[in-house]
This record gives C-alpha cells, structure tokens and sequence, in this order.
C-alpha cells in the first residue's frame, strides 16, 4: 500500500489492513489468551524468518522482550512503562477504543511487514541526484532576481522607518531637506554596514509583516502577537527577512521561514521551557551534570575533559536573529541571552572577570580547545572580541611555560583549538568586515607561534539559499585570515527533505566550508513543529549522504592538506573533482542527549500508544567523556513525534511520501567517527591522566 493511504486510515481500516496483509498475525492474537500468550506465540512464529532478515525478526525480539518494563525516559525524568505489544493485541483483539491514534500501529505494521516480507529497493544514484537539483543555491540567478525586488522594497520602507525614528543621535539619519533620491542612495550605502541592519532589525509582529509585504497569513500574525505577550523575543535584520520568498511562485523558502516563524508548540510552552543539556545548568560550588566544576555565573559551559565553552559577558550574549529552533531558548527565556545591546556593552568588572575565566582553562589538566559563542562571537565589537583572543593568547602561553616545570607524565594538556561559534556569515555576512579579518589573522599568527594548531570558525547555514553573494563575500575573507569554517546543521523538517542537505554539502564545499555536524533537533514539545526522527537522519546517512563518503586514506589525505593550505576553496574543489565526488561526507550525524555528549548510537525499544518512537541511546564511544559516563549507562528517549505525522508533514510541504518509504526500517543508528580533521593533534609529551575541576558523588 502507498505511504500516502497507509497514513489517512481510520482504526477500522487499518485493522482490515492487518487481516488482509499479516493474517497470521491476527490469527496468533486471537488464539492467544491474553498480552504474554501473544508475546510468545509472536517470537516463536517469527523465528522461522530469521534466515531472511535477522535484523528485522531481531528488532521484532527487542520490542517483545521491552514490552511491559519500567524505563527512565531522560528528557522528561520520569518512569514509563513500555507497553508497544500489549497495544497490538488489544488492537487486534478489538479491546481499543476506536479514537485512538493509529501511529502505533503503522509502525508495527511496517515493522512486520519487513520481517515476513523483506525487500525494498534503495534510491538510485539518479535519484539522488534528482532530488539534490531541485533546490536552489542563493547564488541562482532567479533567487537573486526576486531578492533584488526584495530588498528594493525593504528600501523604501526603510527609509519611512528612519523618518519616523526618534533617536536622533543615530549614525543612520537624515540631515533636513534631502531629497528623497538622495535618502534611497544613502539606505541603499548603509546596506553594507552590519550596524546599519541590527539598528534596523525587526521586532515586533506587525513589523515584520510589513517589511515581508504583508504577507503574514491572520493565523500566523494571530500566533506572533501571542508570542509578543508571552514575552518572546523577536529580532531579524532587513537582510535576512531579503532572503524570503513573498510570492507566490518561485523558490521554496521553507528552510529560511521555520526559522523565524514560531510554531504554536514554541509559543505556548514558552516560559516553561526546560534546559535540556543537564550540564548547561550550573549553581555555585556544585559540579553540574557532568561532574565539573566552573566559576560561577554561566560564563562557561563544559561537558567533556577536553573543550569548554566560553559565553563573554559582551554583546557575544546577542545574535543576529533568533532561530526558532534555538537550542539556548532556555536562556532567552530566563533573559540571560538577549538583544538589549546596551546594557550587554562590555563593563569595566568584564576584563577582571575574563582573567578569572582563563585562569580556570590555564590550571585545567585536560582542557586543549575553547570554543568562544554565546550567543554569537561576532557579535562582539572587533575591540573586544581583540581582547578575549588576546587573553587566550596570553593564557596558552602561561599554560605552555608553566609545563616546562612539570615531569612527563604530570604534563597539563596545553591549548591546541580556538574557535568561534557564529551564525553571522549567514544572518549578516556584512559583519565580516577588513578589521576583523586583520584581528583573525594577526592572533592566528602569533597563537600558532605558542603551539595552537587549530583555528575554527563554526558556523552554521541551514539551507543553500543562504549562501548569498554577501555570504560567498564574507567566508571568503574568514579562509584568508587562515582559519577553517565549519558547519552545522540543525536537521529540521525543512532541512531534512530529500536532496536538500546534500545539496547544502555541495555549496559550501564550493565555498571552501567543511560540513562538521548533522544535529537532531532536541525534543521537547516546544520543538515539535520542527523536529525529524532520528531514523530519517539514519536513512539521509545511508541513502543520501553515501555519495560523498571518503576512503580512509583519502580522508587523511584531505585532512592533511586542509590543514596547510592557504586556500581551502580550491583544496575542496580540486580535491572533489580528482575524485569524482558531487561534495564532502565529513559531517556526521548526533543528537545532544540530555545527559552529557552526543550520540547517534541507538535502537528501537519501543513505539508509545500515540506512536512515538522510544529510542535506547549509548554514549558516543569514539571520544573521551567525563568519568560519570561509567554511572549513567544507557539512555531512553521518547522521540517528539511519530513516523507517520512526520510523513504527513512533510506531505504538507509538498513532499511525496513515497519517496521516504524505507525509514521505518531505520530502527537502529550507531555514531560515526570524526572526520580525522576534527580530531585533537598528538602532544609531543606525556599529559597526565590526572582530571581536576572534577567531582564526582561515590
């Protein structure tokens, strides 16, 4: 049956389903006498298939073998009791109410169905390709003629907003008597300057409308204004709001507009929204979730030995727009990231505090990389963002110095990464201005000269249609101060359509971006709207991003010279060309469990009564984590919504549903090695083993 009928059935159909498709099934349930009768009459019948697919009769075992146990389901803290089979057989024995959800059931369905009959075919190289085209580049002619019209538009209403304007003592004003040519010429200069756009920037309902043409259906406008009495922050440049489509005819800007659209979910769980990375939540003298200990406020962030993050108290703590997926709303809710950028100017208490923060990564044992992000680390000032790299140059070098005391063995790992987390090159490439890529440059020259190695901006494009001719501009600038760009990605529903993200993998390797991660949006029902089972991330891994692996040799190959070239642009390209490649698989795909690390290691355990996927994750066993990982073992996660309202939401947006017809049979993920380039370079001496900051309860 087609995927597109499967998911419009009624109980009823649904149960004819079953005893038209699975009869002996339906004959083992009615024979049974009750729930365990079924379960071992089920495991016995399917035993007889094991030689035609022992992965499908073996997930079938696991969800027998989960059915009626008690598990802690870790992002809501709270006892569950599986109970996937006992709702098949009270399905087919007729014992269901007839207003249940029928999600449940078309996922054993499928995963039946897979068992007594396996089969299906896996898309062609011509297929993926097909998909990969249909999506447009930023850089199309016919995207950018729409942003043209676009941004003519926005002109003209900008101009209005800077008449009506209060504050006089703005750079961007108009001296008296101009005329209104000469207004458009000046808007249409100051374009260019990023302050020019988050001065302008958008917030408040009725605004944004306006300036994307009124195009804001009543239900949506209806939502927002809920949104602004909640309390929720809006802010988006006129550059940005550029890049949507207001007609009705041209390119899809899904991808773009799910990121600053909020979805009903967001709004109405916004005030009691939880942190879901245990570890981001740290109280004074106490470790957090992981086990470390920090300095107090919410400076720095921690989850494995060897990085930390850095948020600054400075203008870092803003960004130039809030995506609606954001996995610091935590923080936007409890204000302390916001778009007040006044009162985050940097104070004078802010150096004597950043002395402090370094001192914590100076007499770490194991920390060797700093990530700076917020927030966003190009929203600071170019003077200030000069003074925090500059006490990371300082820190580096006394920690370097203090070593030369030290035994081997009793060595402190010495810092070897700097990098910075933004997402500017995309919501504001202007920001990317001479000065900074001077302050880049300069600091790269003289932190390598101390031993770092690694210079990374992180950033993170959602979709091909943000890389702009302004986007192209502004990376190009990043690679010549010498550091790298990477990549992530946050697999939403619109990202995470077939042919899009390899498609984003084409056009940044054409740029001389390196994809890094592929990340799950995390699920709590603020994100519902947005977010995509793991098992479609699994089926884009295998079926999609394939095309794009590297061989072992290959990869080292490629890490080596990205490492030493002076352009990575044309390292990629040729390097892609050489081989025959249509982009570079070095992203890998994870979920940020809720504990401490990524992971993509995962199986089927169980399906809830409404359908929803409950996953068994293990940690990340490609990386060092801290020692509570040994207290913690396996995770249980209730994914945010079913299969089958994926599939339904994807057909929303136009999708065919047939074309996702072998992700139900992605029950399983296991997490892929980095990219070698990722991985931390050899001390030329023995550190020692010893973690400090670290306390650990037993």
């Amino acid at each position: 049956m087609k995927q597109k009928k499967m998911l419009t059935l009624t109980l009823s159909q649904l149960k004819q389903l079953y005893t038209n498709e699975l009869p002996e099934i339906v004959a083992i349930a009615r024979q049974s006498n009750n729930t365990e009768s079924f379960k071992k009459n089920l495991k016995k019948f399917i035993a007889s298939y094991d030689s035609m697919n022992n992965e499908a009769t073996e997930q079938i075992r696991t969800l027998i073998d989960y059915d009626g146990k008690e598990i802690h389901e870790l992002s809501t803290d709270k006892q569950i009791i599986v109970s996937t089979f006992s709702s098949l057989y009270k399905f087919l024995t007729g014992e269901v109410e007839e207003d249940m959800e029928t999600d449940c059931f078309i996922d054993l369905f499928q995963q039946i169905q897979r068992t007594l009959h396996p089969g299906g075919q896996i898309p062609s190289p011509h297929k993926i390709k097909a998909w990969t085209e249909r999506w447009e580049s930023g850089l199309d002619e016919k995207v950018q003629n729409v942003r043209n019209k676009n941004k003519g538009r926005i002109l003209h209403i900008l101009i209005q907003k800077i008449e009506h304007r209060k504050n006089t003592s703005s750079r961007f004003r108009f001296e008296e008597g101009i005329s209104y040519e000469e207004k458009y010429r000046m808007v249409n200069e100051w374009w260019n300057d990023f302050r020019f756009h988050l001065t302008m920037a958008i917030k408040s309902p009725t605004e944004l409308n306006r300036f994307l043409g009124n195009s804001l259906s009543a239900e949506t406008m209806y939502l927002l204004s809920r949104a602004r009495k909640k309390g929720m922050p809006f802010f988006a440049t006129p550059y940005y709001l550029s890049l949507l489509n207001c007609t009705k005819s041209g390119y899809n800007d899904d991808a773009i507009r799910s990121y600053i659209l909020y979805s009903p979910q967001l709004v109405e769980t916004y005030g009691q929204i939880q942190a879901w990375e245990r570890e981001d939540i740290v109280e004074a003298g106490k470790p957090n979730a992981a086990g470390w200990l920090l300095p107090d406020g919410h400076n720095i962030h921690r989850r494995y030995p060897e990085v930390a993050i850095l948020i600054p108290d400075t203008m870092g703590r803003a960004c130039g727009g809030l995506c609606a997926s954001c996995q610091r709303m935590y923080d936007f809710q409890s204000k302390r990231l916001n778009f007040e950028f006044m009162t985050l100017q940097p104070k004078e208490t802010w150096e004597k505090k950043l002395r402090r923060l370094m001192t914590y990564f100076e007499e770490d044992t194991q920390l060797r990389d700093i990530l700076i992000t917020g927030g966003d680390a190009l929203m600071s000032q170019n003077k200030t963002l000069k003074s925090i790299l500059n006490a990371v140059y300082r820190m580096a070098a006394r920690k370097q110095k203090a070593n030369q005391d030290r035994p081997e063995g009793e060595k402190y790992a010495e810092l070897q990464r700097v990098r910075l987390g933004t997402r500017l090159p995309a919501y504001l490439p202007m920001r990317i201005n001479d000065e900074l890529v001077e302050i880049l440059r300069d600091f790269k020259e003289k932190a390598s000269a101390i031993g770092i190695r690694q210079f990374i901006i992180q950033t993170h494009f959602q979709t091909p249609l943000e890389m702009t001719t302004e986007a192209k501009e502004g990376i190009r600038k990043l690679l010549s101060a010498g550091w790298l760009i990477t990549n992530q990605l946050v697999y939403n529903v619109a990202a995470s359509r077939r042919g899009h993200t390899t498609r984003l993998r084409q056009v940044l390797n054409q740029q001389g971006v390196i994809c890094y991660y592929t990340f799950s949006v995390k699920g709590f029902e603020e994100n519902n709207a947005v977010f995509t089972p793991n098992s479609r991330s699994i089926q884009e891994q295998e079926e999609e991003r394939c095309f794009g692996k590297l061989t072992k040799e290959d990869a080292h190959y490629l890490s080596t010279a990205l490492e030493i070239t002076l352009d990575p642009a044309e390292c990629i390209n040729q390097f892609l060309k050489i081989h025959r490649l249509p982009f570079l698989a070095t992203d890998r795909n994870v979920l940020n469990l809720p504990a401490i690390g990524k992971s993509m290691t995962f199986n089927l355990i169980g399906i809830t009564p409404d359908g929803k996927r409950i996953l068994r994750f293990e940690h990340d066993g490609t990386r060092r984590h801290s020692p509570i990982i040994d207290l913690l073992g396996q995770v249980y996660i209730v994914e945010n919504k079913s299969i089958a309202a994926y599939l339904r939401q994807l057909q929303g947006m136009g999708e065919d549903a047939e074309d996702y017809a072998s992700i139900w049979n992605y029950t399983k993920g296991k997490t892929e090695p980095r990219f070698r380039l990722y991985e931390y370079p050899d001390f030329p001496f023995h550190i020692t083993e010893r973690m400090s900051n670290l306390e650990i309860a037993g």
